[in-house]
C-alpha cells in the first residue's frame, strides 16, 4: 500500500470565510484561488478527475481564532460540479492526524463507494489516499461531508451539482449555491459531552420566574400548576425545540457569519435559481425572502411540479432547489432562522453590492404543545383534549418509576423480524397495511433509553411545524409538492417495517425502537423488493432520517410520491415511504443530525440476495494508496 508522506499543514488565519491560503490541490496560487471564490462562495470544480485534501485552518468567524477542518483549505470545501452520466474519480489525500472519510449524500453508487466507515470501507487513514470511482447516474443538487466522528461540524463539507443530460425543464439564467451551516468555537466532542451530562445546557430559552408569574395571570394558579406537573412528570420542556443553539453556533451562509453578509449580484428580471443545501450539524432552518416569491422546483435533487410559495422549514441534510425572478431595482434580504430562533443565517440579493435590505427581526420562540407530544391523532372525533381532564399516569412519560426487572431487554438475542410486517392477502386492496401497528410499542420502548412514547401519532405532511403555523403567507410542505412526471416507482410494497424514533432527552440517549446502535441488528432488505417504512416520532424533537444508497418515496396520498433521500419527521408525527432495495451492499441508515447519530439513532441495512444469503458485493480495499 502505497502513502502520502503524512505532514499538517501548516495553520493559517483567515478573518470570516475561510480561505486556504495555498489552494491545497488546486493548483492554484493564492491570488488565483481569492479570484476563484471571491466573495460569493467556494470554488467550482468541473470535470470528471477530482483531487482533494483534508486538512486543517484557523478561522476567525466569531472574533475568536479557532481550527477547523477544511478541503483544499478552505469552508465550505470546494463545489463538485458533475455531468449525468459520466465516471468520475476523486482521489481524496487525508493530512489530518484522524481517519477520515467523505460521503456523497443522496448520490446512488456502489456501497464501497459510499463513504461510511465501518460499512463501505475502513475510512482514509492519516497521510492515505483513497480514490473514490462512480458512474453519475442522476442530476440535480447535492452534498458531501465527512462521516468520521465530529469533522462535519468542525467544517468538512462542501456542494454537488450534477448536470442533466437533457435541458433543464425549467431555465434560468443566473444560478447559486446557498449552504447554510452552524458553526461552533467550542470543541464538537465538548459539546456532546456537554449535552450527556446536561442535555437543556444550551437552550437559554428555558423557563423563568416572570412566564410562571404570567401565567398565573392569563391561565390561573391551578391551570398553571397543572400545566408545570405534566411537564415536570414527563422530565421535558415546552421549550426543547433544539439541542444546540445560538448560545454557541453562529448561523453561516456560504461561509459567512450574518455580519459577514454574504452577497449575490443579479439583473433585474433575471430568472435565477438558488440552490439551498442545509449542511449544518443541528439546525433547522426557517427559510424566507421578505418582498420576493419562490417556486419549488425540486427537492433533495429530484424534479418536482413547481409549487409557489414564501417560506420553507429545511430539514438538515435536505436540499431545496426554487426559482426567484426579481423584478424590481432592489435588494433583497435571504434570511434563514433556526427552528428555535436562538439565531439566523442571512445574505443579500441585489442588482448593486452598494445596496442591501433590512434584516427581519426573528420570531419569538413557539412552545411545544399536544401535537409534539404525539397526541395528533387525537384532533379526531370530537374527544376531549383538556389536559385538566387527563389522567397523565397512563402517558407512559414517566419512565423513573417503572419496573423493568421483568422486561426482557436483551437486544442481541432480539428477533428483528418481528419489525417486519407481512401484508394481508386482499386482492381488492393490494397494498393494504396494517396501519394500526404503527401505534403498538415493541418490548425494547419501555427502558431508560425511553422517556416518551406518542399515544396516537398524527399524519402530518400538511402541517408546516412549529412556529409556522399561523403565517400569514404561504409555507412550503411536503402535501404541496409531488415528484415531477408522477410516481418513479411502484406503489404497492411487499411488505412493512414499523420503526420508532425513541430517545431519553435528559440523559441524551437517542434510537430506533429504544435499540440503540450498539445493541442493534441490521434490518435486512432482499434484493430488489419493494418496503414500506413507517417511521413514528415518539420524541419531542424533529429528526431527519436519511437512508444511504437507495431512494425514500415519501406517500403523500391519492397516488403521489416525493422521491427524496432525507425526510423530516416532526414530533409526534407518523409518515411511511417507499423503498426500492435495488443496491446490494451495507448501508448506513440514521438521523442526520449530527449528536443523535453519535448517540444511537444508527442503523446499519443490509440488501442480501433474494434466497436470504449474506453474499454481498465485499468492501474494496485495494483503492487506497492509489495516485495522488
Amino acid at each position: 500500500m502505497n502513502k502520502t508522506p503524512f505532514s499538517l499543514p501548516r495553520r493559517r488565519f483567515v478573518q470570516g470565510l475561510a480561505l486556504g491560503a495555498t489552494g491545497l490541490g488546486l493548483s492554484l496560487s493564492p491570488r488565483q484561488l481569492l479570484a476563484t471564490q471571491g466573495h460569493t462562495g467556494a470554488p467550482i470544480l468541473s470535470g470528471d478527475t477530482f483531487h482533494l485534501t483534508l486538512g486543517g485552518a484557523d478561522v476567525n468567524i466569531t472574533g475568536k481564532t479557532r481550527q477547523a477542518t477544511t478541503i483544499n483549505g478552505i469552508v465550505p470545501g470546494p463545489t463538485l460540479r458533475w455531468r449525468e452520466g459520466d465516471t468520475v474519480t476523486i482521489k481524496v489525500t487525508n493530512l489530518l492526524p484522524e481517519t477520515s472519510s467523505i460521503h456523497w449524500h443522496g448520490l446512488l453508487l456502489p456501497f464501497q463507494m459510499d463513504g461510511v466507515p465501518g460499512l463501505s470501507f475502513d475510512g482514509i487513514k492519516p497521510g492515505e489516499t483513497f480514490t473514490y470511482q462512480f458512474p453519475i447516474v442522476q442530476s440535480g443538487t447535492y452534498w458531501y461531508h465527512s462521516h468520521s466522528g465530529f469533522q462535519e461540524q468542525t467544517g468538512l463539507y462542501g456542494s454537488i451539482i450534477i448536470d442533466p443530460k437533457t435541458p433543464d425543464p425549467q431555465p434560468f439564467d443566473r444560478e447559486q449555491v446557498i449552504m447554510l451551516s452552524d458553526w461552533s468555537d467550542e470543541d464538537p466532542k465538548h459539546i456532546y459531552a456537554t449535552l450527556k451530562k446536561v442535555s437543556h445546557y444550551y437552550n437559554f430559552n428555558e423557563r423563568t420566574v416572570f412566564d410562571t408569574l404570567r401565567d398565573f395571570r392569563d391561565k390561573g394558579v391551578l391551570q398553571t400548576l397543572k400545566d408545570r406537573h405534566m411537564w415536570n412528570s414527563m422530565r421535558m420542556s415546552e421549550r426543547d425545540l433544539a439541542d444546540v443553539t445560538g448560545y454557541t453556533y453562529t448561523y453561516l451562509m456560504n461561509g459567512q457569519s450574518p455580519n459577514g453578509n454574504w452577497t449575490c449580484q443579479f439583473n433585474p428580471g433575471e430568472r435565477i435559481k438558488l440552490r439551498f443545501i442545509n449542511a449544518s450539524a443541528m439546525t433547522f432552518f426557517d427559510i424566507r425572502i421578505p418582498g420576493l416569491d419562490m417556486t419549488v422546483v425540486a427537492m433533495d435533487g429530484q424534479p418536482v411540479k413547481p409549487v409557489d410559495f414564501h417560506e420553507v422549514r429545511l430539514g438538515v441534510a435536505e436540499t431545496l432547489d426554487v426559482i426567484v425572478e426579481p423584478k424590481d431595482d432592489r435588494a433583497y434580504t435571504l434570511f434563514a432562522q433556526s427552528i428555535d430562533r436562538s439565531g439566523f443565517a442571512r445574505g443579500t440579493l441585489t442588482p448593486d453590492p452598494a445596496l442591501s435590505a433590512a434584516v427581519p427581526d426573528m420570531d419569538e420562540p413557539p412552545l411545544l404543545s399536544h401535537t409534539e407530544m404525539g397526541m395528533g391523532a387525537m384532533n379526531h372525533g370530537g374527544m376531549n383534549h383538556d389536559m385538566d381532564d387527563m389522567d397523565h399516569s397512563t402517558m407512559n412519560h414517566d419512565m423513573g418509576g417503572m419496573d423493568h426487572s421483568t422486561m426482557n431487554h436483551d437486544m442481541g438475542s432480539m428477533d428483528h423480524s418481528a419489525m417486519a410486517v407481512p401484508f394481508a392477502t386482499d386482492p381488492a386492496n393490494p397494498d393494504l397495511a396494517p396501519r394500526e401497528s404503527a401505534t403498538k410499542h415493541l418490548d425494547s420502548e419501555f427502558g431508560p433509553g425511553v422517556d416518551m412514547r406518542a399515544m396516537a401519532p398524527g399524519e402530518m405532511l400538511a402541517d408546516p411545524g412549529i412556529g409556522l403555523r399561523d403565517r400569514d403567507w404561504k409555507v412550503l410542505t411536503y402535501a404541496d409538492m409531488e415528484t415531477a412526471g408522477g410516481p418513479p416507482d411502484s406503489l404497492h410494497p411487499d411488505r412493512e417495517i414499523v420503526l420508532h424514533l425513541t430517545g431519553n432527552m435528559s440523559r441524551y440517549m437517542w434510537s430506533f425502537n429504544g435499540i440503540p446502535f450498539a445493541d442493534a441488528k441490521p434490518l435486512e432488505l432482499y434484493h430488489n423488493e419493494r418496503v414500506r417504512i413507517t417511521l413514528v416520532n415518539d420524541t419531542m424533537m424533529t429528526h431527519p432520517i436519511h437512508l444511504h444508497g437507495l431512494w425514500s418515496d415519501l406517500e403523500l396520498g391519492d397516488g403521489k410520491l416525493l422521491r427524496k433521500h432525507t425526510i423530516t419527521v416532526k414530533p409526534g408525527e407518523k409518515l411511511s415511504y417507499l423503498v426500492r432495495a435495488d443496491a446490494l451492499g451495507r448501508w448506513a441508515y440514521h438521523c442526520h443530525l449530527l449528536y443523535h447519530m453519535d448517540a444511537g439513532m444508527f442503523r446499519e441495512v443490509r440488501v442480501i440476495a433474494k434466497d436470504g444469503s449474506q453474499s454481498m458485493p465485499a468492501m474494496d480495499h485495494h483503492q487506497h494508496g492509489e495516485g495522488a
